[in-house]
């Protein structure tokens, strides 16, 4: 039995085959070590670090898993695209100007109103007709005292124009059906 084993582990074929194994196992030894400097030429600017990532490399086995986990996770084209696009991003934000709050339409400094929605955005100076800041004190053209806008009633708004159109033909015109419509629900 011995000598059937010492046959096997002498003859051609066993040779010819613990060759061929022996030349694959080098041969991804040295493609691994390839792949390790190519991958470290790509994440990597500093030609030392390169070399000594392709020498990690040739370690057996170890060697790649160890260079797989210490890599910079992103390759150097990754990097400059990153950085190109925020400074693209940067300075859109930086070009934009004053901004509408309810469209987001971009407008004038010097602008009353939104042209695309006709929002209020500023008020004009009753002196010089200067566009004010809604917490401004002062108008800084003419320095006359802004007043904060006056409350409004509108109750007596309203009875003073019944009054002044007359109270009773307006109450007959709602009565009589007239040209208002309904609003549906």
């Amino acid at each position: 039995m011995l000598g059937a084993l010492s046959g096997v582990f002498h003859s051609t074929a066993f040779t010819v085959t613990l060759d061929l194994v022996l030349f694959f196992a080098v041969l991804v030894w040295l493609g691994l070590a390839f792949w390790a400097h190519r991958d470290a030429k790509r994440r990597l600017d500093d030609p030392v670090l390169i070399w000594a990532a392709t020498a990690l490399g040739l370690v057996p086995l170890a060697g790649p898993l160890v260079y797989l986990l210490f890599r910079p996770p992103e390759t150097l084209a990754d990097v400059r695209a990153r950085r190109t696009e925020l400074r693209a991003l940067e300075a859109h934000l930086d070009r934009r100007g004053p901004v509408c709050p309810v469209c987001r339409a971009g407008v004038e400094p010097a602008f009353l109103v939104c042209p695309v929605c006709t929002t209020r955005l500023k008020e004009p100076c009753r002196a010089c007709g200067a566009p004010l800041e809604p917490l401004w004190q002062a108008c800084p053209r003419c320095g006359i005292h802004v007043d904060a806008p006056a409350a409004v009633d509108l109750d007596a708004a309203l009875t003073a124009e019944v009054a002044a159109s007359g109270g009773s033909k307006a109450r007959g015109g709602r009565a009589s059906g007239g040209t208002r419509a309904r609003p549906r629900g």
